[in-house]
């Protein structure tokens, strides 16, 4: 057993893979973990606001080919528009972040990876090298919002023996189909639109994604159209 120093913490790290029951740390994500990544259909993103009464988010992220490991301490993942931006919001203010992954079949696995996120808005210089890098598909061009980017600080599992075994049916297109049919009744510049509508702010008032100039002049019966009025797509 190793002791090594994360974020100025002294963690354990157990090298041998026949610890099935004890959580290990790992200084990096190695070529066996990105594979067990990159084989999960569904992964968990947390994050909360600074101080005692903000309210926690927990998102659950699929659509296969939106999360990508950019390097042994980086991943990245393609943020879909929804009817919130709580993680948005919260990382602009903090940066604190942890994205879990489920073994739903084969052998139990939980795996966490703690650490400082960025959002990468569509209006930054950078956003489409980002994009770019999940080559996305037609229908989820249509549906992306920004790339979220977290620099990695902890990387650690857990047994994960209470899991259930589970089976993927298939992939959900409800979204790709919603934006399909916004576009078709507001125009090219529907997502634009419903952000800014719908995405400035996390339920507890903080900042979420910005305003793009072409949409500040919605008048009032363009907001109500657009507006989510807090339901669900």
């Amino acid at each position: 057993m190793e002791i090594i120093s994360i974020g100025g913490r002294s963690e354990f790290v157990v090298p041998s893979e026949r610890h099935q029951f004890l959580g290990r740390i790992f200084e990096e994500l190695n070529s066996k973990l990105i594979n067990w990544i990159e084989q999960q259909p569904v992964f968990f993103v947390a994050t909360a606001p600074v101080g005692p009464d903000g309210h926690i988010n927990v998102s659950p992220k699929g659509a296969r080919d939106t999360l990508r490991v950019i390097t042994p301490r980086q991943v990245a993942y393609l943020d879909l528009i929804g009817s919130g931006a709580e993680t948005i919001a919260h990382l602009r203010e903090n940066g604190r972040i942890v994205l879990m992954f489920c073994a739903f079949t084969g052998p139990p696995k939980v795996l966490r990876l703690h650490g400082r996120g960025r959002v990468i808005e569509s209006s930054d210089p950078t956003f489409d090298a980002w994009s770019a890098g999940f080559n996305p598909t037609a229908d989820l061009q249509e549906i992306q919002r920004s790339v979220i980017v977290v620099d990695v600080e902890r990387i650690a599992d857990s047994c994960g023996f209470v899991v259930p075994r589970m089976e993927l049916v298939e992939e959900r297109d409800l979204l790709q189909k919603w934006g399909q049919q916004q576009g078709n009744r507001f125009g090219s510049t529907w997502k634009e639109e419903y952000v800014a509508v719908n995405n400035q702010l996390s339920i507890d008032g903080l900042p979420a994604l910005d305003i793009e100039p072409s949409v500040i002049d919605l008048n009032a019966v363009d907001l109500a159209r657009r507006s989510s009025a807090g339901k669900a797509l």
